[in-house]
């Protein structure tokens, strides 16, 4: 009990002014952190809105593509090769838009960490 008595006598509890300055404190730190975190979800959402905009004019591009060869095919060779080549470009895309979404994937989990750990998101 005696430290206790100490603790008060050596004016180590904090004060009604330090304890709002903390408290203020505390409630930047939540704030910003919101506003971080609201940032994130819009920048998602605009995010979001491109990608499936870029999504849907490329594959109309393929499709275009891919009546286009098929209207010039006259053989079944000629089919065989378009079906090749569309093949292909399908899969180039495929993989094009993985690691699309792969290096958006890491800049998200840098954001988040950043948010979490209280440095500015860039």
């Amino acid at each position: 009990m005696s430290g206790l008595s100490e603790r008060a006598a050596s004016g180590s509890f904090p004060a009604g002014a330090n304890a709002e300055a903390e408290a203020t404190k505390l409630n930047q730190g939540a704030l910003e952190f919101m506003l971080g975190a609201q940032k994130m979800m819009f920048e998602e959402w605009v995010f979001l809105g491109d990608e499936m905009l870029e999504r849907t004019r490329t594959e109309m591009h393929l499709f275009t593509e891919f009546v286009a060869k098929m209207a010039g095919a006259h053989s079944v060779r000629d089919i065989t090769t378009m079906c090749q080549e569309c093949g292909q470009h399908q899969l180039d895309f495929l993989r094009r838009d993985t690691e699309r979404l792969f290096r958006h994937g890491e800049r998200m989990i840098a954001a988040t960490s950043n948010l979490i750990s209280g440095r500015p998101l860039n």
